[in-house]
């Protein structure tokens, strides 16, 4: 189950209703949450949360947020039927009651992701292999879990963008090969394989990621490396 951007003001504005809708779609994030299944009901979640805060700091925001799937309606008479919701009190309480109730159950259930997300974070192990460039937003990552001799090969891309006044780091992981770690076969010697198969970086920044434990690779392991790699790198 999923939640629309403006879920808690679509159809019928009643406190009950919308409960019931949220805690259907908050069992099942917790459902993947104790499969230690974190993305994307993480990022959504969290996603949701910062809307109704937002909602809840700017009561204006009715005015943007409301769904607007309206075809050949005079908008000038739309723009009426928004300034009679805002000045509609019964309304405007009921949408406090909802969000407020929203906020504080989404923030518990946030609080068991952030939990699964800081013990994986704690555990990962990144580092160099080899001798480093001064270029790092592009290389190679190798990544290794639960001490299986599998070592999955990605290139990885450090991406810079920017949001209103802040910059941020992105990055883009694309999985390229695999490899057997054994004691012949060291993460040195796999660097100097895959520097020799992929001639695009002849002096790439390469780094093992370790983590020493089974967990959803795509839902978990993946997306947390990603995020703990930007902040290494960073």
């Amino acid at each position: 189950m999923t939640l629309s951007e403006t879920w808690f003001m679509e159809g019928y504005i009643d406190f009950e209703l919308q409960k019931y809708r949220l805690l259907a779609y908050l069992q099942e994030v917790k459902k993947c949450f104790n499969e230690t299944k974190l993305y994307p009901q993480l990022s959504d979640i969290v996603f949701h949360y910062n809307n109704l805060v937002a909602f809840q700091n700017n009561k204006q925001l009715l005015q943007d947020r409301f769904p607007k799937k309206f075809e050949k309606l005079d908008m000038q008479r739309l723009e009426m039927v928004y300034e009679r919701m805002l000045a509609d009190d019964d309304m405007m309480q009921e949408l406090a009651k909802i969000t407020e109730y929203a906020v504080d159950e989404m923030k518990g259930t946030i609080s068991e992701g952030a939990e699964i997300y800081d013990f994986v974070e704690k555990k990962l192990e990144i580092e160099p292999v080899g001798i480093m460039p001064l270029y790092k937003n592009e290389g190679y990552v190798f990544l290794r879990y639960a001490r299986y001799p599998e070592v999955r090969i990605y290139n990885y891309t450090i991406t810079l963008f920017e949001h209103q006044n802040a910059r941020y780091r992105g990055i883009r992981m694309e999985y390229i090969d695999s490899r057997t770690k054994n004691l012949a076969n060291t993460y040195e010697q796999i660097k100097i394989d895959v520097i020799r198969a992929y001639r695009a970086l002849p002096n790439p920044a390469v780094y093992k990621v370790e983590f020493p434990l089974s967990v959803p690779f795509d839902e978990t392991l993946l997306p947390v490396a990603k995020r703990v790699l930007v902040k290494h790198i960073s």
